[in-house]
């Protein structure tokens, strides 16, 4: 089990990049900034509210959300598997605009649900593919 936990810690730390900026070469060379190319925000309703609640604001939220899609502003969006929200990826700069535009959605102008934001990027360890050897 400690063999386990010890792969699935190297793992995780190789792919966050943690373990190349432990090595000399690498911790000597300028590390770059994460690129945003996005914001992820989980949507979870809040706990008291109900079924009926949610499905008498959807069909304003569905048209707006579907708006947004057709501008270009929700990249993707999806159901979350335990049934109590969704998660939308967003083409936003920076969490501030996340949330101007999760804000202004009728659920959230309501007060029926959590939002969580994640800035999403490029996934940092593959700069290391591009170093020379």
């Amino acid at each position: 089990m400690k063999a386990i936990r010890k792969a699935a810690l190297t793992l995780a730390l190789t792919l966050t990049g943690v373990t190349a900026m432990t090595e000399p070469s690498a911790a000597q060379a300028q590390v770059p900034s994460p690129t945003t190319t996005g914001i992820m925000v989980i949507l979870t309703v809040k706990a008291g509210i109900t079924r009926e609640q949610i499905m008498t604001v959807m069909p304003d939220e569905v048209r707006q959300t579907v708006q947004l899609y057709l501008t270009g502003k929700v990249r993707e969006w999806y159901s979350r598997s335990d049934g109590r929200g969704a998660i939308f990826l967003l083409d936003a700069r920076d969490n501030a605009e996340a949330h101007a535009i999760m804000d202004a959605l009728p659920l959230a102008r309501q007060d029926l649900i959590d939002h969580e934001y994640i800035a999403v990027g490029p996934l940092m360890p593959l700069r290391l593919l591009m170093t020379k050897p």
